[in-house]
């Protein structure tokens, strides 16, 4: 393991206000959108659609790294250029989702342990043998009556640590993803306590394990009330909130903190960032920066619809969306922006 390069590598995925671009759906989740999308659900459209990502002009400008599926990795453009040197070539580091999704966890009714310990060793040794230069690895919580329970918390916790040491192990940098679900009820309150609980049980995790804070970069949830709460908080009252619970939790040490969307729509995921970095950058020990899937993704695999002809209208919309999120790791991100098409 070369310390040195993992916290180069750490460094580098947040630097000059990028941020990463979380294309690592698995199989049957990237089907289910082409299915609500009208699309087909094939290898060949998988991969078109793939290509029309990682081949957007200008990308490089505006996003470090690109979390690739195993599918992805393995892919090529219709030229037959391998993904992963598309991405070299545009100054985009190379990443890989190793989790293999989360399971029922037995002896816990209606919660989950994320799986994909076994073998994990090896398939690192692979992955970056095909240029990868970190990985994700996600856990989910779910919010309910009794739940998320510790038992739930402290399993998934040691299996991020898990990883994220055999990461380090590989030479890739772990991105630990412990994600507090939005679906539910719950308020922004509660939101906070279980985040808060995940998060210290989370490094206790890692510190036992031995992984170097400095190689790792954390991707978790915003503080936010349910999608069913009935209050649902200004974007700054969430900045505050996340904030502070992180302050509370994350150690210093830890260079960056890319978000995760968790289904929020584009212009919300990009306006509660935007506040955070106006009121919070200057004084913050590590980045704030975004991981963002369908909170990129989503207009543009809606112009596109499976049809070449779309090509270049999808890439605007994924460019679009990457220059505002650019613009909120700034603090610059207005809601105008998303009024109208900025030009690529």
């Amino acid at each position: 393991m070369n310390t040195q390069q993992l916290k180069d590598t750490a460094k580098a995925l947040v630097a000059h206000d990028k941020g990463l671009l979380a294309m690592d759906e698995s199989t049957q989740t990237c089907d289910k959108r082409f299915a609500v999308a009208g699309i087909g659900q094939t290898v060949e459209l998988r991969r078109a659609y793939r290509e029309l990502l990682v081949t957007t002009p200008r990308l490089g400008e505006f996003i470090s790294g690109a979390i690739l599926y195993d599918e992805t990795i393995r892919q090529q453009t219709k030229d037959r250029i391998p993904f992963v040197q598309v991405l070299q070539a545009a100054g985009i580091i190379p990443g890989i989702k190793v989790d293999t999704g989360a399971k029922d966890l037995a002896g816990y009714p209606l919660e989950k342990i994320t799986e994909g310990l076994d073998g994990l060793r090896d398939r690192m040794a692979e992955y970056a043998q095909m240029g990868a230069r970190f990985a994700k690895w996600r856990a989910v919580f779910s919010i309910g009556e009794r739940l998320p329970s510790r038992g739930c918390i402290e399993a998934n916790a040691q299996a991020l640590a898990r990883y994220a040491a055999l990461a380090q192990e590989a030479g890739l940098v772990p991105v630990v993803e412990p994600e507090v679900l939005m679906s539910g009820f719950h308020t922004m309150e509660t939101c906070r306590e279980v985040t808060e609980e995940a998060l210290h049980a989370v490094f206790d995790e890692l510190h036992a394990q031995r992984v170097t804070l400095e190689g790792m970069l954390l991707k978790p949830n915003m503080i936010l009330p349910g999608l069913a709460c009935a209050a649902q908080e200004r974007a700054n009252v969430v900045a505050g909130a996340t904030v502070m619970s992180l302050l509370r939790t994350v150690p210093a040490a830890v260079p960056g903190i890319v978000f995760l969307s968790g289904g929020q729509s584009g212009e919300l995921a990009s306006a509660r960032l935007n506040e955070m970095n106006i009121a919070f950058r200057a004084h913050l020990p590590w980045a704030l920066s975004f991981s963002f899937g369908r909170a990129l993704q989503q207009p543009a695999l809606e112009k596109w619809g499976g049809d070449d002809a779309n090509v270049a209208e999808a890439q605007n919309a994924l460019i679009h969306r990457a220059k505002c999120n650019f613009a909120a790791r700034r603090g610059e991100y207005l809601g105008a922006m998303d009024s109208y098409e900025i030009a690529a």
